[in-house]
């Protein structure tokens, strides 16, 4: 055993550290947190001053036995963690866990995997950071708490399954607000008016009038005053202007521009960024910092001066707006400016690629400029039209980066001809188009993350799971819809006459927007009633400055804790036994054949309209609403309609075919065993006979073989993650590589033979007489399954040296019991459970 062991969160880190160290060293990872709150329990004694219960999971003891008798066997250990609140506290349980003593383990932290970062870690080691370890606990034990104990309210009054969370549920809030804003926004229309001139030599000069006019009578009457008119340049304004560049990426900034330039969502920037990290190509992802190290701008100047010459650089230092940045103290960057490009795949190679411009651009000097301010006069009339343009006479930053922008309106300006004061100028026509007052932009995932730093909620590291748990709980979805046309007028004055042309655009795009559901709405809804503080911006905002003083020591997290718990727990008690079951419920009216209440609600399955009560002798009506309906906009004539189906709307080859509306959505049935879901603008309500049988057509084609291989069929179709082939109970999924519209015999062959090989290699233990065998998994991980039973194994242990019998008690395990008489589940009930001992452990100040 060497005499140093150094431990690190994960085995990509550990595998590039180790480039770096000698014989001396071993590297281990503890693959993230070795110890954490229980799942099933809320693990933390209120009572007792909010003392955690840290638990080894059950997946992790074996990786924890093995990591205490490496530490045994070394002279010393370094815990090399990530220098945020999260890596400390992952230091600070393995030092618990694997009983370290202090004198032969010191804390080491970097934020580049570099020979010489890691060099100078070892030069200048410390020790644990409890008041970072405090941080870290308020905002698990706070977060813990508020989800323990607001979700089973949710269960019980909303929807079963649903959950409350300090960040995710503030970041629903106001994705729920904007679409409001967006429904109650009434739009005005107006006239934006343009001009084309033309110099003697005819070079165009493309002008507007600054102000736009408020009606069309208002812009007839303009367009009246211009025919015959004759145009000059008034005015002419040259002055030198510049562009900065700006800073370099913290987490948030570059989650957004990544988003903006190459269309990723913030977890897989963030999985990328993660990749470059331990392979040591750029510096820690999770920070709020805009600072470069010494080391950084020397670099940067290096290369600047090298690939672009001594006038392009501009040492600068920038000052980050993040009241109480703490997560790393420098920006995202390249370790080594010299590499323009770098990564393991295109996606990395793209990120790296984006790091490495903004962070060279940050270094280098101002574009400058000159902006030019036309005026052109009528003599006619006494407004003025404007045209402005701007000439790059220096390049600076901009010749490797300009920042993208959110704003979908802005107009970049462009070049004008040269123009001087008095010219005269012809109209080549001037054009007064209706345009429309616009409703507030949808949240994406770039400007979600914007707005909450912006608020002070959440840290760099909480931006991307915030985002994915409100996703994948489906309190949020993105839109899909290209927008509705939407026709206006565009009046032409051309040759002294005017004429109207009707013209139309696609507006309300909400594709790839963020939108809440109906039960995000609902969950919202209930959760800003009873919980108004936690929904609150400024608490969530003051919470996160109390674990910014919490780390750096200026808060005890206890205090923090007991000045929170003794407002929140009185009133989740308080609305537990309070609050009124029916959230969401809109009465609409009485049905005119029963009399009885038509209401909507959110159901088990989703949003839903029902005729009657559960009071009533008969059992209500229910009825499921469409995809593009909602619970708070819906109508009485929308819901009653949905109670005209199912329609039968005629037969196909002697079946009955039928439009229904059901829990996944509308469809067609016929064959009593065939379901077509409807496509993007068919209504089941209107759905013609016609139509329902060109999707039927459609379903029969998609099913029908598209060749026979080792005598059984293959079928193509279209899921949920893309396209495939179908042979022999066997999905296979087809890549881009193929072309999927016209895929070749050969083609088909090839995709079944390397399934097949793939299943093969995918093997490690076969018992076949036992049904029961170990394939490998994702992420380097291996299953053992029987039949439909899968149990994943820990990265820690070798699937090899697994016993027949050891893999049968695991299924035994895993599989779902059989029910048992009443009586015996009755006699289990009065039998009081057994207390689990559990490993507990408190952060204290030295």
């Amino acid at each position: 055993m060497a005499k140093n062991l150094v431990i690190v969160e994960s085995p990509a880190k550990a595998k590039t550290i180790e480039k770096f160290l000698g014989k001396d060293y071993t590297v281990a990872s503890s693959f993230g947190h070795i110890a954490d709150l229980p799942a099933k329990e809320l693990g933390v004694d209120v009572d007792q001053n909010f003392e955690p219960k840290y638990i080894v999971s059950s997946d992790k003891k074996d990786l924890v036995k093995k990591l205490k008798k490496m530490a045994a066997d070394s002279d010393m250990v370094w815990l090399a963690s990530d220098e945020d609140r999260e890596g400390e506290a992952i230091a600070w349980h393995l030092a618990e866990q694997l009983d370290l003593k202090k004198d032969k383990t010191k804390r080491i932290v970097f934020n580049a995997i570099t020979k010489s970062a890691v060099q100078n870690a070892i030069d200048n080691p410390r020790s644990i950071d409890y008041d970072l370890v405090n941080a870290q606990q308020a905002r698990r034990v706070l977060d813990r708490i508020v989800g323990y104990e607001i979700s089973p309210i949710l269960w019980r009054k909303v929807k079963g399954g649903a959950s409350a969370g300090r960040v995710q549920s503030v970041a629903v809030r106001l994705i729920v607000e904007r679409e409001q804003e967006i429904i109650d926004f009434k739009s005005d229309d107006f006239y934006r008016v343009d001009a084309d001139f033309a110099t003697k030599d005819k070079k165009t000069v493309k002008a507007k009038l600054p102000s736009n006019l408020s009606s069309r009578k208002e812009a007839e009457d303009f367009l009246e005053l211009n025919k015959g008119a004759a145009y000059h340049v008034s005015d002419l304004v040259k002055k030198p202007a510049k562009k900065s560049p700006a800073p370099p990426f913290t987490t948030s900034t570059l989650q957004q521009e990544a988003s903006r330039k190459l269309s990723f969502n913030v977890s897989r920037t963030m999985q990328l960024a993660q990749r470059l990290y331990e392979a040591g190509l750029i510096t820690y992802m999770r920070t709020d910092s805009v600072n470069l190290s010494k080391e950084a701008k020397s670099g940067a100047k290096e290369e600047i001066e090298k690939a672009y010459g001594k006038d392009f650089h501009m040492e600068r230092n920038y000052k980050g707006k993040s009241k109480g940045a703490q997560e790393a103290h420098e920006a995202i960057r390249p370790t080594d400016f010299h590499l323009h490009s770098a990564g393991a795949d295109r996606d990395q190679t793209r990120l790296y690629e984006l790091i490495w411009k903004r962070a060279i651009a940050s270094q280098m000097s101002d574009a400058k400029l000159e902006r030019t301010n036309v005026t052109i006069a009528a003599d006619k009339h006494d407004k003025n039209f404007t045209a402005s343009g701007e000439i790059v006479k220096f390049e600076g930053f901009l010749k490797v980066y300009l920042e993208s922008t959110d704003d979908e309106d802005l107009e970049q300006e462009g070049l004008l001809p040269d123009l001087k004061k008095g010219q005269p100028l012809d109209n080549l026509g001037i054009t007064a188009t209706e345009r429309f007052t616009r409703p507030p932009y949808r949240y994406t995932e770039a400007s979600l993350v914007k707005k909450l730093e912006e608020l002070g909620i959440g840290r760099p590291s909480t931006y991307a799971p915030t985002i994915t748990t409100i996703q994948n709980r489906k309190y949020v979805e993105k839109g899909i819809s290209m927008g509705e046309e939407r026709s206006y007028v565009q009046l032409v004055l051309k040759k002294d006459a005017i004429k109207e042309v009707g013209l139309s655009e696609t507006t309300g795009s909400s594709k790839g927007k963020l939108i809440p559901t109906d039960v995000g709405r609902v969950v919202n809804d209930f959760l800003v009633e009873h919980f108004k503080n936690i929904l609150d911006y400024n608490f969530t905002a003051r919470v996160e400055e109390s674990f910014d003083n919490i780390a750096e020591g200026k808060e005890e997290w206890t205090d923090m804790m007991n000045h929170f718990y003794k407002d929140f727990h009185p009133t989740v008690t308080d609305v537990a036994e309070n609050a009124e079951r029916e959230v969401g419920e809109r009465v609409l009216g009485t049905d005119p054949k029963t009399g009885k209440p038509i209401s909507v609600r959110l159901g088990r399955f989703g949003a839903m309209a029902q005729i009657g009560t559960v009071e009533d002798e008969e059992k209500p009506q229910f009825a499921s609403l469409l995809p593009s309906q909602s619970l708070n906009t819906v109508t009485l004539e929308e819901v009653m309609d949905l109670f005209k189906l199912p329609r039968t709307v005629g037969e196909y080859n002697g079946h009955p075919v039928e439009v229904n509306q059901g829990r996944f959505g509308p469809y067609v049935k016929f064959n009593e065993k065939t379901f077509v879901s409807l496509e993007e603008g068919d209504d089941p309500l209107t759905l013609t006979f016609e139509r329902a049988g060109e999707l039927i057509a459609q379903k029969e084609k998609a099913d029908a073989p598209i060749y026979m291989y080792d005598e059984q069929p293959v079928t193509k179709g279209v899921g949920r993650f893309g396209p495939f082939i179908k042979w022999a109970g066997m999905f296979i999924s087809v890549n881009k590589k193929y072309d999927f519209d016209n895929l070749s015999n050969d083609d088909i062959e090839t995709l079944i033979k390397d399934k097949i090989q793939k299943e093969k290699d995918k093997l490690i233990v076969d018992w076949e007489e036992e049904g029961i065998r170990i394939e490998k998994a994702r992420w380097g991980r291996h299953n053992v399954i029987k039949g439909k039973t899968k149990i994943e194994l820990a990265k820690t242990i070798d699937p090899l040296k697994i016993t027949l019998e050891e893999a049968k008690e695991m299924i035994a395990k895993k599989a779902p019991k059989k029910k048992t008489a009443a009586k015996k589940k009755t006699a289990a009930k009065k039998k009081a459970p057994a207390k689990k001992k559990t490993a507990s452990a408190k952060a204290k100040k030295k």
